[in-house]
């Protein structure tokens, strides 16, 4: 597929649909937490505040859910893994010296530069996120005609799934 990559439709509507294109009204919506998930205890304090500050913005905007809530650790662990690289840079330098004193680049930068690559690219996609359901078409369904919907998410009017 060429030309850019669509974004979320609730982005789009947030910020006034700036290319006043047509919008994607049968993109996927799973259902919107209450409020923002807390950060997961694999993150260390870095990440657990880029966590923080990324879930609140995309809460706020309508674009976090719980499908979202690998990819946002995932994004907030390269963060983490960023600022321990580029610390390391700002300490040791970008260039360091092998035994028999030849320069080579520093290490702590390839690991930067490989997190900043995968924050770049979470952050393009975020995950099973906001950016790739914008590319899906689900046509709307009639009410009460797909038996396995009624099975996975429970009939509306009654008190559970089929059994």
């Amino acid at each position: 597929m060429a030309g850019r990559r669509p974004r979320p439709t609730n982005l789009l509507k947030f910020e006034g649909n700036p290319g006043k294109r047509p919008l994607n009204e049968h993109e996927p919506q799973p259902p919107k937490p209450r409020r923002a998930p807390p950060a997961p205890a694999e993150l260390g304090d870095v990440g657990r505040a880029e966590w923080r500050r990324m879930a609140r913005i995309l809460h706020d905007l309508g674009l976090l859910t719980g499908l979202d809530r690998a990819m946002l650790m995932a994004y907030c662990k390269s963060y983490e893994q960023y600022v321990d690289a580029v610390r390391m840079t700002d300490r040791f330098g970008t260039v360091t010296l092998t035994a028999n004193r030849t320069p080579v680049m520093s290490p702590y930068l390839s690991v930067a530069n490989r997190a900043l690559a995968n924050m770049t690219r979470i952050a393009v996609e975020f995950g099973l996120t906001p950016a790739a359901r914008s590319r899906v078409h689900v046509p709307p369904m009639a009410a009460g005609t797909d038996e396995d919907e009624d099975y996975l998410f429970g009939d509306r009017g009654s008190a559970g799934p089929p059994v």
